[in-house]
């Protein structure tokens, strides 16, 4: 089965299933094809004037003034791609730079870039037979797009750069039967000034973001069931007269989760008046995380389906404006990074709770014999690192422009710094959440409890199966790579 790049119907899923599924094809439909031929006979049309066009017959940024002759159109773009491969750091993953592909190719399905079918197909083929350039994750500004980690794509595909386990791209090309690339009027601009290197790494955080919210309401309710607390606070009575979307569906999701427990006590049937913030807040944190996920998923949908490009090839004109500029990406992808912050910032305070003996009424550090050994201490310490790095990592990269390229360039958004930033939060917030999912079950492993909820039995058998039965200290490294596993795996959204 092949999934279709028409440029205006990719789905957040799609993606994630070509970024993480090298089987998958991708195909151009017919009507892409025709859109993108039509085009290129527009910018052929212009080249027969003398009309001075950015980028085609002219110089880039700052040089946008500097003509240049019709004999070195295909030098100008050839040029372009040589001098901006400046990134610099280690690669993007291979499914990043599928993403990246597979956004390239569908912004330009739309028929607004100017160049050629067959510089598309060798795209196609590339992403197609795994065949992926080698793009160094620093040197984008966000604007005018992600202009270096584009030229590395481009510049593998011109047998000059670098595909991901093959230094020499032109063998690498030869040997699957594709020819080198030889850029003509346009379409190094056309390739490389547009935002899918920023947003395919958007798109992969919000991946992890969406596993972890929805484990942060299922490992957080195993917590509760471990620290017997109390379900009260998630009464649908209390949210519906404050009625933010994603703080009524935490607090749905919690109860639900919770229903049946016997660890569960009202208020009125139990010592404590109340939970702790890190409990009884959970529907307002996680669901205000929830929202601003959503928000973004909203922006990245939009932006998976646009045209990035500059200068934009219409029916009558070829007019220079800025849709490569990555400011919507970057500002809610500041958001989506102060929210999993906040998320792994609750649950750290949830495992210290676990871990403390005089808050939990549990065995200290969640071992039989503390002293002799030290349980979960350090895998508390170690999630606290994670988060302090994640701190560091909200604040926003977006609000820093630094002008550019003489001035032209003078607000740049960030944006593909910003989606980095993001994405390293999320995997740090993988790591957190793992780190409670072990202590909520060590807990409930360790000390003999009531039964939990019969919606919780399914995620705390999970680990069961996967991390031995708590005992002497070892090594928590497997275990917590177990717990990794089953929060991205579909289990806690079927619970």
């Amino acid at each position: 089965m092949s999934l279709e790049l028409d440029g205006k119907s990719l789905t957040l899923s799609g993606l994630w299933r070509i970024m993480e599924q090298p089987e998958e094809k991708v195909v151009l439909p017919e009507e892409a094809r025709q859109n993108i031929e039509t085009s290129r006979k527009r910018v052929e049309r212009v080249l027969q004037s003398d009309t001075a066009i950015y980028g085609i017959n002219t110089g880039f940024g700052s040089l946008a003034t500097t003509a240049v002759p019709k004999s070195s159109l295909s030098d100008l773009q050839e040029n372009l791609i040589r001098s901006h491969s400046t990134g610099w750091g280690e690669a993007l993953s291979p499914d990043l730079v599928r993403g990246v592909l597979a956004l390239r190719i569908n912004s330009l399905a739309q028929g607004f870039s100017g160049v050629r079918l067959s510089t598309v197909d060798l795209m196609l083929s590339c992403l197609n037979q795994g065949l992926l350039p080698r793009i160094p994750a620093v040197g984008s500004l966000g604007a005018s797009g992600d202009l270096a980690p584009l030229s590395h794509m481009v510049l593998a595909m011109m047998g000059e750069g670098e595909f991901l386990h093959h230094s020499d791209s032109l063998k690498a090309l030869v040997s699957a039967g594709l020819r080198p690339l030889k850029l003509e009027a346009k379409e190094g601009l056309g390739l490389i000034n547009g935002t899918p290197v920023m947003t395919a790494i958007s798109a992969r955080a919000l991946r992890i973001g969406a596993r972890l919210i929805q484990a942060s309401n299922a490992v957080g309710a195993l917590s509760m069931e471990a620290l017997k607390s109390s379900r009260q606070a998630f009464r649908k009575e209390l949210h519906t007269i404050r009625p933010h979307q994603g703080q009524i569906a935490c607090a749905q999701r919690l109860w639900d989760l919770l229903e049946g427990s016997e660890n569960m006590n009202s208020h009125k049937d139990c010592g404590r008046v109340q939970d702790a913030y890190s409990l009884r807040c959970m529907p307002q944190v996680h669901g205000a995380c929830l929202d601003a996920l959503r928000r973004a998923e909203e922006t990245i949908k939009i932006e998976m389906n646009s045209v990035t490009d500059n200068p934009i090839v219409l029916e009558e004109d070829i007019v220079s404006g800025g849709n490569f500029h990555g400011e919507p990406v970057g500002l809610v992808m500041a958001y989506v990074s102060c929210a999993l912050t906040e998320l792994m910032s609750i649950s750290e305070r949830r495992q210290n709770r676990l871990v403390h003996p005089g808050l939990s009424g549990l065995p200290a550090f969640l071992t039989a014999q503390p002293g002799l050994n030290s349980g979960l201490m350090i895998v508390h310490y170690a999630s606290a690192a994670c988060l302090t790095e994640a701190k560091v990592l909200s604040h926003p990269s977006v609000v820093d422009s630094i002008p550019t390229s003489g001035d032209q360039e003078d607000h740049v958004s960030m944006g593909t710094t910003q989606s980095r930033q993001a994405l390293k939060i999320a995997e740090l917030g993988l790591r957190v959440l793992a780190s409670e999912l072990l202590m909520a079950t060590t807990a409930l492993r360790l000390v003999k409890r009531p039964a939990i909820a019969p919606r919780l039995q399914p995620l705390l058998d999970a680990v069961a199966s996967r991390v031995p039965e708590p005992g002497r200290d070892r090594n928590p490294q497997p275990d917590l790579a177990a717990c990794e596993a089953i929060i991205m795996s579909d289990l806690i959204s079927g619970l």
